[in-house]
């Protein structure tokens, strides 16, 4: 499992909004954002599903891992997605102390966990 993954009783649109609103609340910005499904059909023509990619970023947070390992950041930012499947809207994050455990630095499982925590929050919130 690398992702915390909840299906949203809210409609697609409103899902990123408010996914968005949250990720603020837990000091986080959106870095980034890709339409999976506008790219998908500019590159390629084909139809996808509603699908965004938030990468999303904790400066506190970013700047103390980037400290205690400067490679770090090649797993940065945290991406969100968004996406609805089957009628059903999701909302799915990274899970930092995966990605962070890759890097077998002990000294980011701190960071990593207070990363997810606020993570977690945020979707479970949306």
């Amino acid at each position: 499992m690398f992702g915390y993954k909840r299906q949203v009783n809210t409609p697609y649109e409103a899902a990123v909004e408010k996914t968005r609103a949250e990720l603020k609340i837990q000091g986080f910005g959106v870095l980034t954002q890709i339409d999976v499904k506008a790219t998908l059909k500019e590159k390629l023509n084909v139809d996808f599903d509603k699908y965004i990619i938030l990468g999303a970023c904790n400066p506190p947070f970013a700047y103390e891992a980037l400290k205690t390992e400067r490679d770090i950041g090649l797993m940065m930012p945290c991406n969100v997605i968004v996406y609805e499947q089957d009628g059903k809207t999701f909302v799915n994050a990274t899970l930092p102390t995966m990605l962070m455990a890759l890097s077998e630095n002990k000294s980011l499982k701190g960071t990593a966990e207070k990363v997810e925590g606020k993570l977690k929050m945020a979707v479970d919130a949306v």
